[in-house]
């Protein structure tokens, strides 16, 4: 059975500890086109929302364990935009009352009226989805504004033109890039932009993940597949269908499973583990890397075939430091704004001297060290107006080089005297030579410059 014609526009989580309940709301909703799964208590409820994505949760009041009044807010921290509807065999106002407070939009009372459960179903769908549209579309706004934010530089431009390019194909995209070089980043901004915006984005890291959970984690499996397959799980090919699937770490991907991917994004077709019937889906398929996926293939780690289908459209980010003195300092400048928001706090600039010692390091961690590094001085920072130099770690702002703004000083020159002197020097300098204001700063009476510097005093200075 194709999948796009058992995922509905509308989904529905059925949670009830009944199973003839559970059964009977299962098959009429499916008939009328819903993509349906249940659970029959809290644990596998959380289970089912986190597969989602979910239009709406029906709720059952009673269940083992963690009751349904409880489990409301727990599903609703997990997705804003689903719809929770209660059901109860309880008719009276102080109940449906709890249940508002607890996050429900409605309540059902059971014994449960078919056609105005489907009423009542198909408005809390059409509430989630334009919540979740409303929601994508303000995402995509911010997302395609960040196409300007790159930069100037031109490795940066250059990134912005195909990342837009990129943004309205299907093919499979590569983004190769040096850890922490923004591949994630890069992967929502096409995705923001793409006619699929409005559909899910979902990523998973290929890394450090067996084979077989990470069989699991993309196609799903059915019930009773392996001991602990209790339910069915949708895998997040399903879960990302009309959207974007990221498959992140792409390269340490387990040679057993390059194949079954190979199939997928070729025919867009797979089973889940465990299962018999073929499902198809639409997902556009962008793959990242901070390995050479071409040395790989020679080396015998990687499918020829795989890494030819997986690269039709490849992008590589540059690493921080190739983006120049002026690319480092406007990104400072983006992410210090940003994590000003974040934190409600923060200094509203960077000093000169802090923003120096950021674009002299070589930012081997590139853009994720640098947003951790402003994170960490925004902190020791506290509530000064500006980001000082001595709020970098030592690695950083010790990179600078010493000032030489005067010839070293002679032996016969380290007097008391002599150093006096200069800092008056400095100071007069910072006053356009007003004494004045000098003498204020110095916290020192007119007569000891005078002493020190003498010079005729200024037409502007008063008397």
């Amino acid at each position: 059975m194709p999948l796009s014609d058992a995922l509905a526009t509308r989904s529905l989580l059925i949670i009830d500890d009944d199973d003839s309940v559970r059964d009977v709301l299962r098959r009429a909703f499916e008939q009328r086109g819903w993509r349906v799964t249940t659970a029959a208590d809290a644990s596998s409820a959380m289970e089912g929302i986190a597969a989602g994505p979910i239009d709406v949760c029906l709720v059952d009041w009673q269940l083992p364990g963690m009751d349904g009044l409880a489990l409301l807010p727990e599903l609703r921290a997990h997705d804003a935009d689903v719809s929770l509807v209660m059901m109860s065999g309880e008719a009276d106002v102080s109940t449906a009352v709890a249940a508002m407070h607890a996050g429900a939009e409605t309540m059902l009372v059971k014994p449960l009226e078919l056609e105005h459960v489907a009423m009542t179903l198909d408005r809390a769908a059409e509430k989630a989805q334009l919540r979740r549209q409303n929601r994508v579309l303000a995402e995509r706004q911010v997302q395609q504004s960040s196409f300007e934010s790159l930069g100037s530089a031109p490795a940066m431009r250059e990134l912005a033109k195909q990342l837009t390019l990129l943004a309205d194909g299907s093919a499979p995209v590569l983004i190769a890039g040096e850890t922490g070089s923004g591949k994630g980043w890069a992967a929502k901004l096409v995705h923001a932009a793409s006619p699929r915006a409005n559909g899910p984005f979902v990523s998973v890291n290929c890394a450090g993940l067996s084979a077989t959970f990470l069989d699991s984690e993309l196609f799903g499996h059915e019930r009773g597949a392996y001991t602990d397959a209790k339910t069915r799980k949708l895998g997040l090919f399903e879960v990302a269908h009309g959207g974007t699937l990221m498959l992140d770490e792409i390269g340490d991907l387990a040679p057993e499973l390059q194949p079954k991917l190979l199939t997928v994004l070729e025919t867009q077709r797979f089973r889940r583990l465990g299962g018999t019937q073929e499902l198809q889906v639409d997902v556009r398929v962008i793959a990242a890397t901070h390995v050479d996926l071409a040395a790989a293939v020679r080396a015998g780690r990687f499918r020829e075939d795989l890494y030819y289908r997986l690269a039709v459209l490849p992008v590589r980010i540059p690493s921080l430091r190739e983006r120049g003195a002026a690319g480092i300092a406007a990104l400072a400048h983006q992410l210090l704004s940003d994590l000003r928001r974040s934190f409600g706090r923060g200094p509203e600039r960077i000093s000169e001297a802090a923003l120096e010692a950021l674009v002299r390091y070589r930012w081997p961690g590139n853009v994720r060290e640098l947003r951790n590094v402003l994170e960490r001085a925004i902190v020791l920072a506290g509530p000064a107006s500006e980001l000082p130099v001595d709020s970098l770690p030592q690695e950083i702002s010790g990179a600078l080089p010493r000032r030489v703004s005067e010839p070293a000083p002679q032996v016969e020159d380290l007097t008391l005297k002599t150093a006096q002197r200069r800092h008056i020097e400095r100071v007069l300098s910072l006053t356009s030579g007003n004494r004045h204001q000098a003498a204020r700063l110095l916290d020192v009476s007119r007569q000891t410059l005078y002493n020190y510097v003498p010079s005729p005093r200024s037409k502007d200075e008063p008397a």
